[in-house]
């Protein structure tokens, strides 16, 4: 939340900064060169490869400070370095924190593109702001943001993917329409976004929902796999480890509905967070797991933390639409639900032109 210093009291923020891009850099002949490709101060640098390990063990309180204090040790001007704690901060939910950031990346930033990147960041800083404490004048904040970036950078796909967000969340709907067409016209269709947002110009209030992150794997029979190729389908996602108790009680409940609703466009896809790739195998075959299998490798696997996942067993629903939803494989009404999902993608199947239909499958 919001305390002394807001989005909305951001909200001419980008507009002058605007303005002062445009001053010549005559003007500020004493601003030191900023630093782009990590801090040189070789204290600076120490102290940002320790953050860096403290980012990686998700012990981001210590992260944000020691990025911070390389920051200072590097004279102030190192923008990896404000970036990282802006990661830092935002993996905190520290708003206030990931402004800041924003504040000093603006103030070293000397290329068009570092300027971009700034602006971008403060937009989806406001944009995350006014999705948690669902408030209108964080996510106006983000749209001036995300303008200001793209005034300087036209086709910025993801600047233009971003302001859709936050008009489709400030209900200006025909505006956000407008943005993901300019998305798909700069993005073109090998986007890994194309397919979502070309729903999106269909419908810009699905923008609005908890989406699904988009994601590419290759599964144990070497099927290659992406959200987009399971346009069409209900997905359900299902965490788990040979070594988790509450995963193998939850087995053959995954097993029945594989079975069950084998031949709908519904696809069951277990993602394994073993480290022991021989251990995961020979479980998957010793246990019969005959739909789609993929190892994460951890907690830490890119599928798993695209997912939040944190705790295990945690099983996900993706709509036709690519819609997210948290479920428990032990509901009774689990079922009910996926039939429900299921029966809404047939409907809206039959509703389109027939064409070829996307791989994957159980």
């Amino acid at each position: 939340m919001c305390k002394s210093i807001s989005c909305f009291a951001l909200l001419c923020f980008p507009l002058s900064f605007a303005l002062i891009a445009q001053a010549p850099t005559a003007a500020q002949p004493n601003k030191p060169e900023a630093r782009t490709s990590g801090p040189s101060d070789p204290k600076a640098k120490k102290t940002f490869d320790e953050a860096l390990l403290l980012m990686k063990d998700s012990r981001y309180v210590f992260a944000l400070e020691g990025f911070r204090k390389a920051d200072k040790q590097d004279g102030g001007h190192c923008i990896v370095c404000e970036q990282k704690a802006w990661d830092a901060a935002v993996a905190l939910g520290d708003f206030k924190a990931a402004r800041a950031q924003t504040g000093a990346m603006l103030a070293n930033a000397t290329a068009v593109s570092d300027k971009v990147n700034a602006q971008f960041l403060l937009g989806e800083t406001c944009l995350r702001e006014g999705i948690h404490g669902k408030r209108d004048d964080p996510l106006v904040a983000a749209d001036s943001a995300f303008q200001t970036a793209l005034q300087l950078q036209p086709n910025s796909a993801d600047c233009l993917y971003a302001d859709g967000e936050a008009l489709a969340y400030l209900k200006r709907y025909e505006d956000a329409r407008e943005r993901f067409r300019q998305f798909l016209r700069v993005a073109g269709p090998r986007d890994i976004d194309y397919a979502r947002v070309a729903r999106f110009v269909e419908h810009p209030e699905l923008a609005r929902a908890k989406m699904a992150p988009n994601f590419g794997l290759k599964t144990l029979d070497g099927r290659t796999l992406t959200l987009e190729s399971l346009t069409g389908k209900v997905v359900l996602i299902d965490f788990w480890a040979t070594w988790c108790g509450p995963c193998r009680e939850a087995l053959p409940h995954i097993r029945k509905i594989a079975q069950k609703f084998d031949g709908l466009p519904l696809v069951v896809l277990s993602v394994s967070l073993d480290k022991d790739e021989g251990k995961w195998k020979d479980f998957v075959a010793k246990n019969g797991m005959t739909w789609l299998q993929y190892r994460d490798g951890g907690f830490d696997g890119r599928i798993a933390t695209q997912f939040g996942v944190n705790a295990i067993p945690a099983t996900f629903t993706i709509d036709a639409d690519g819609v997210l939803e948290d479920q428990h494989v032990g509901d009774a009404d689990i079922e009910g639900k996926l039939k429900k999902l299921v029966s809404r993608a047939e409907e809206l199947n039959n509703s389109k032109p027939q064409s070829a239909a996307p791989s994957g499958g159980n």
